[in-house]
C-alpha cells in the first residue's frame, strides 16, 4: 500500500531548515483515467519500428538536434554499425514523421491524405515524389509491392498503375452490389476487400451482392433536417448478402469469377489466398450453419474449381479467422489454422490436400505466425504456452515440431521479426515492468534493450492489485480476474463494489500486463472508495474451443453463471459491502450487464450498460448464428436471451447508454428497451451521444467515464 508522506517545514529563527522532501503521490483526474495511456502518461517505447526487407537492418525514429531522424542499426553486424537517415524534402506537406511502408529493399511509401507518396533510398537519403493522387473520395486505398494501386469509389473498384493511370475496374449501377470492400461484416478474420497476387500481375476482390437484405436507417442528427443514411444489416435468420470473388487481369482488361458456388450462394468466402505461381486462388467456403468448411483450390484464370483440399465439420461451429501461410520459398507447403483438437494450432499441408504434420500442439492456443528462420527451418510463433494471460514469442521447428521461447519476462510480448527470421523485435510488459522494447536473435544468441520506459504512473497512488483464480460454476474450469483494493485500504472497513465484464466471444480482458490493473478507470474508481472486480468467464477468447463453446446456443447464460462465482467470490471478503454491488459493461458487456439486472434481480444495486444487445434477433447474421444458430432452429434460446420481455424484473438502478450512430449494435435495441420499460411502469435512466457509432472515443469518452462515475457514486456511495 502507498504511504503518503507530509512535507515537513522546520523554521528555527530567520533560518529555515527543510526536512527531506517527499512529493504526496497524486489521484488521476478523470481524463488521465480515461486517456491517459495513450496521451500523457503513455509509457515510451519505439516510433516508427520496421525491418528493411532482405536485410538485419532495423530502421526507427529518434530525436537529433530537436528534428526526427530514422535511425539504422544493422544487427546482421552485430548491432555496431548504426547510420542515420535524415528525413529530407517531402513533395507533400505532413504534420509527423510518416510510418515507412516498404515495397522492397530500396523503396518506401506513406499514404498522405490522397497523395501516395514514394521514397527511394540511395546510401543515407531518400528521393521523395509522389506516386499517385487519388479522386478525394476514394477509399480502401490497397498499394502493391508491385506500385499499383487499388482503391474504391463508391461502391466501385479502381486501379491505377503508372503506365495506365486510372481503370475502373468494376462498373456496377447498382448501389446494392459492393466491390473491393470487406464483407461478411468483417467477421472470419476478414478486414479487406482487395487482393493483389503475390508479383501484382492480377488483382481478386470481393463482389457483395447485398440487395436482398433490407434496409435499414441510420439517422445522421447532425444535419437540418436530420437525415436517415440506409444500411444494409443481415439480421438473423433473415437474408444474408450474396459474395463471389473476382480476378481482374490489367493486361487482358478480363474479369472472371471464381465458381464459389453459383447455385447455391448463401454461405461465406473467407482465407482467400494466392498461390506465390499466381496460378490459382484457395478459399475456405463455411455454410451458412457454419459447421461445415471446405478449402478449396481453384484456377485464377478460368475460375474453374480445381479441388476440395480438404473438410472440416464441428457439432456447433467452425471458425476460419486466417488465410494459408506459404512457408518461404515454397509454392506447394502451406500452413493451415485449425482449432479441430479444441484449441488453435498450426498444420502443415501440400497443395494437393496431404497433411503432412501438426506443428504445434498443447492445451494453448496459438496467437499469431510472426516469421520466418528458414536457413533454420523453423516458424517464430507468439502463443499462450506460458498462461492464458500471458503471450510469448518462440520458434517452431518445422520438422522437429521443437519449441524455443525466445523472450525473457513474465507477461505480455509482441513480435516484429526481419525477413530472414533471425532477429526479433519484442516489445514486452508485464506486472511491475511498464514497457520494455528489445532486439532479439531468435537462436537467443544475443538480447539488446533499446528502449526502456520509465514508470509513467509512479507518482500517482496507486491500489494494490490481485491476480484472482476461481472456479467457474462448472466446478473445475480455473477462471482469471483481477481485484483492485481502494486506495488507502483498511480491511475493517466495507467499501462498494463495482464488477467491469464483457464476457464475449472473441474478447479477452485480463492479461499479466502494464498497468497490472488493465484500464486507469479501474485505479480511479479504487482512488475514490471501491472495490474493482474483473474477471473473464467462459465463453471469452484465448482459451480453447470447449471454454468458447460453452455458451453455444444459450449467450448469456454459463457467462452469467460464472460472474455469479465472482460474486460469490467477492461476497466472502469481509470488506465487500454487498448490499452496494454495481456492474457495467459495453456491447456484449452491455447485455451481459442488463441480463444480470433483470435475470438475477437484487445482486446489483446499479448498473451501466453501454451499447448493449437486447434481443439476438435483430443482430448480425454471421456471429449470431454462429454462437445461437437460426431463431427457427432455436426459438427457446432466443426467447431465453432476449431481454426486451424481462423488464419487470427490474430492481435497483439501471442507466443504459448508446450511439446515436451505432451501426454494430443499432440504437434501436435499446430504444425497443425503453419502450418496453414504459409500457411496463418500469423506470430506467438513459443517456446518448450523438454523432457516435459503437463506442465514444477521444475526448469526449471523459465526458463518459465522468457520467458512468457520477452513476455509481450516487447510488453505491453512503
Amino acid at each position: 500500500m502507498t504511504i503518503k508522506r507530509k512535507i515537513q517545514l522546520f523554521t528555527l529563527g530567520a533560518l529555515c531548515l527543510a526536512a527531506p522532501v517527499f512529493a504526496q503521490k497524486k489521484q488521476f483526474t478523470i481524463a488521465e483515467a480515461t486517456n491517459g495511456m495513450s496521451t500523457t502518461l503513455a509509457t515510451k517505447g519505439v516510433k516508427g519500428a520496421s525491418w528493411q526487407p532482405g536485410t538485419d537492418k532495423f530502421w526507427q525514429v529518434e530525436k537529433k538536434n530537436n528534428e526526427d531522424v530514422w535511425t539504422v542499426t544493422n544487427y546482421g553486424l552485430g548491432g555496431k554499425a548504426e547510420a542515420t537517415v535524415e528525413q529530407g524534402t517531402y513533395p507533400v506537406k505532413v504534420t509527423a514523421t510518416p510510418a515507412l511502408k516498404w515495397l522492397n529493399k530500396d523503396d518506401v511509401y506513406f499514404v498522405n491524405s490522397k497523395d501516395v507518396v514514394t521514397g527511394h533510398l540511395t546510401e543515407n537519403h531518400f528521393a521523395w515524389s509522389v506516386m499517385a493522387t487519388l479522386p478525394e473520395n476514394a477509399e480502401n486505398i490497397t498499394v502493391d509491392k508491385s506500385k499499383k494501386i487499388a482503391y474504391t469509389i463508391d461502391n466501385n473498384l479502381w486501379l491505377w498503375d503508372k503506365e495506365k493511370g486510372k481503370t475502373q475496374v468494376t462498373n456496377e449501377a447498382n448501389k446494392g452490389v459492393v466491390c473491393g470492400q470487406s464483407v461478411h461484416r468483417d467477421e472470419f478474420g476478414i478486414d479487406k476487400g482487395i487482393f493483389f497476387s503475390p508479383k501484382g500481375n492480377m488483382l481478386a476482390y470481393y463482389r457483395m451482392d447485398q440487395s436482398m437484405v433490407k434496409d435499414y436507417p441510420i439517422i445522421k442528427w447532425g444535419e437540418m433536417p436530420a437525415k436517415a443514411e440506409i444500411i444494409k444489416y443481415p439480421m438473423a435468420g433473415g437474408p444474408s448478402h450474396e459474395v463471389t470473388l473476382c480476378v481482374y487481369n490489367p493486361a487482358t482488361g478480363k474479369t472472371t469469377i471464381m465458381e464459389t458456388g453459383q447455385q447455391d450462394k448463401d454461405h461465406y468466402l473467407t482465407s482467400v489466398t494466392w498461390s506465390p505461381d499466381e496460378k490459382y486462388i484457395y478459399v475456405a467456403i463455411l455454410n451458412r450453419a457454419q459447421n461445415h468448411l471446405w478449402l478449396n483450390k481453384y484456377s485464377a484464370t478460368t475460375g474453374e474449381k480445381i479441388k476440395t483440399l480438404f473438410e472440416e465439420t464441428n457439432e456447433k461451429y467452425v471458425h476460419p479467422t486466417h488465410p494459408l501461410t506459404f512457408l518461404p520459398g515454397s509454392s506447394n507447403e502451406f500452413i493451415w489454422w485449425s482449432q479441430r483438437d479444441g484449441f488453435e494450432h498450426l498444420y502443415l499441408y501440400t497443395t494437393d490436400g496431404t497433411l503432412e504434420r501438426k506443428l504445434t500442439s498443447g492445451n494453448w492456443v496459438v496467437n499469431e505466425i510472426a516469421g520466418f528462420d528458414m536457413q533454420n527451418n523453423k516458424i517464430i510463433i507468439t502463443a499462450s504456452k506460458e498462461s492464458p494471460i500471458e503471450k510469448h514469442i518462440y520458434t517452431v521447428g518445422i520438422e522437429s515440431g521443437a519449441i524455443v521461447r525466445v523472450d525473457k519476462g513474465a507477461g505480455m510480448h509482441s513480435a516484429l521479426c526481419s525477413e530472414d527470421g533471425r532477429f526479433v523485435f519484442d516489445v514486452f510488459s508485464g506486472a511491475g515492468s511498464p514497457k520494455s522494447s528489445n532486439i532479439r536473435a531468435t537462436n537467443n544468441s544475443m538480447n539488446r534493450e533499446i528502449v526502456k520506459s520509465a514508470n509513467t504512473l509512479e507518482n500517482y497512488d496507486r491500489p494494490e492489485i490481485k491476480d484472482v483464480v476461481i472456479k467457474a460454476a462448472d466446478g473445475r474450469t480455473p477462471l482469471y480476474g483481477k481485484l483492485i483494493l481502494p486506495t488507502n485500504f483498511d480491511k475493517n472497513k466495507k467499501y462498494p463494489v463495482i464488477v467491469y465484464l464483457y464476457n464475449g466471444p472473441n474478447v479477452q480482458l485480463i492479461h499479466n500486463s502494464f498497468p497490472e490493473s488493465g484500464n486507469l478507470w479501474f485505479e480511479y474508481m479504487a482512488q475514490h472508495g471501491y472495490v474493482v472486480f474483473s474477471m473473464d468467464g467462459r465463453g471469452s477468447w484465448n482459451r480453447g474451443l470447449a471454454f468458447e463453446q460453452a455458451t453455444f446456443r444459450n449467450l448469456g447464460e454459463v457467462e452469467m453463471n460464472d460472474q455469479l462465482k465472482g460474486v460469490e467470490y467477492l461476497k466472502s471478503l469481509p470488506y465487500v459491502d454487498a448490499n452496494r454491488m454495481g456492474v457495467h459493461g459495453w456491447s456484449y458487456g452491455g447485455f451481459m450487464t442488463t441480463s444480470l439486472m433483470l435475470k438475477h434481480p437484487g445482486v446489483f444495486k446499479c448498473a451501466v450498460a453501454g451499447g448493449p444487445v437486447m434481443d439476438w434477433k435483430m443482430y448480425e447474421v454471421m456471429y449470431t448464428e454462429r454462437y445461437m444458430d437460426t431463431p427457427e432452429e432455436n426459438p427457446k434460446g432466443y426467447q431465453n436471451t432476449s431481454l426486451l420481455d424481462k423488464v419487470k424484473n427490474l430492481q435497483g438502478k439501471l442507466m443504459l447508454i448508446h450511439g446515436t450512430d451505432d451501426g454494430t449494435v443499432v440504437w434501436q435495441h435499446s430504444i425497443n428497451f425503453v419502450k418496453k420499460c414504459v409500457d411496463e411502469g418500469v423506470q430506467l435512466d438513459y443517456f446518448m451521444y450523438p454523432g457516435y457509432e459503437h463506442n465514444v472515443r477521444g475526448k469526449d469518452r471523459v465526458h463518459l467515464m465522468q457520467k458512468i462515475s457520477d452513476y455509481f457514486d450516487l447510488y453505491l456511495k453512503p
